[in-house]
């Protein structure tokens, strides 16, 4: 069972409205996290969320609006990871059954928290075309509802939240680092911030092996990438939604890259500067932000996930 996109502003992108009405919304597991300062930037620490990456905020919003029998048959969704543990969390506060498909690839950390919080896991090939295949299939077979990974208002006005937060906690914001996977996240960002702060740069960063929104801008259209490659696990999507990559076009000031050495260094960075714990795909923004000759006055880089075996963390810090 799939719902139908909607949103209230003209083209379906997502309104100021529709991210502070989602505020409300995400309290029963999602927290208002802190802005840490660290030699002059300004760290949004969704590690710090209770599943340890943002991507409650949008679970939150959607199971929320859920109709009563749709919560009862339950929902599934398709995750390399932190979607995946987060829907599990926001079912398991509402007492629905959670099904997540994650690739035979993903890392045991976050296998293991979908499981702690009572989602059902299962394992289907190596790319989000894998997983999707496979959830869509489970959900007309079981009639679940499917929950969307980034690519729904809902979702998109969930992450918007974080957003909103941002221009309450840093008054002089001149920049915005956001870490791009499917887009979901810098999607709601934008949008909550453009809509009273167009001044705002908002830039994006993607690995050097998934740059697919850098690659769908160029093009015009969301394109799909042959293949991603990158120790950041939760920003490897072959392709940008829709509905993201609409939101990129009319918000988004800058896409940037950021290889994988950068990203583990800043890793490391975070951890000596701030002990601040964060996944590759966490600390993307920070590897953009440090690849600047000189730090933007203002800058603020997004923490999205601190969901990292202490195996891999020991071997970045060490780094």
């Amino acid at each position: 069972m799939t719902l139908a996109q909607s949103g209230s502003r003209a083209g379906g992108l997502v309104a100021r409205a529709d991210i502070e009405a989602a505020a409300a919304r995400i309290r029963m597991a999602a927290v208002r996290t802190p802005v840490v300062l660290a030699r002059g930037v300004a760290l949004k620490c969704e590690n710090l969320q209770p599943m340890g990456a943002f991507k409650i905020r949008g679970a939150c919003n959607f199971l929320a609006q859920l109709p009563r029998e749709a919560r009862a048959a339950g929902v599934i969704t398709y995750s390399s990871g932190n979607h995946g543990q987060a829907v599990a969390l926001a079912a398991e506060r509402l007492g629905v059954r959670a099904v997540v498909v994650m690739p035979d690839t993903a890392p045991r950390v976050k296998v293991e928290g979908v499981r702690r919080y009572g989602g059902e896991v299962i394992m289907a090939g190596t790319t989000s075309i894998d997983r999707r295949a496979r959830a869509e299939a489970e959900a007309a077979a079981r009639g679940l509802t499917m929950v969307p990974p980034f690519d729904h208002p809902w979702i998109i006005a969930g992450a918007g939240t974080c957003g909103l937060e941002i221009l309450d906690e840093v008054a002089d914001a001149a920049a915005i680092y956001v870490p791009v996977g499917g887009g979901g996240l810098i999607s709601g960002i934008a949008a909550a911030v453009k809509s009273c702060r167009p001044a705002t740069r908002i830039v994006g960063v993607e690995p050097v092996g998934a740059a697919k929104m850098a690659a769908s801008r160029s093009a015009g259209r969301p394109v799909r990438l042959e293949r991603t490659s990158s120790i950041a696990d939760g920003l490897l999507p072959l392709q940008p939604g829709e509905l993201t990559f609409a939101h990129v076009q009319a918000f988004v000031d800058e896409l940037v890259t950021v290889d994988d050495e950068a990203i583990a260094a800043a890793v490391g960075w975070l951890f000596r500067e701030a002990r601040i714990v964060a996944e590759p795909s966490g600390a993307a923004a920070v590897a953009a932000v440090l690849a600047r000759k000189m730090t933007p006055a203002g800058s603020v880089a997004v923490v999205s996930g601190g969901n990292v075996s202490p195996e891999d963390f020991a071997r970045y810090i060490g780094a």
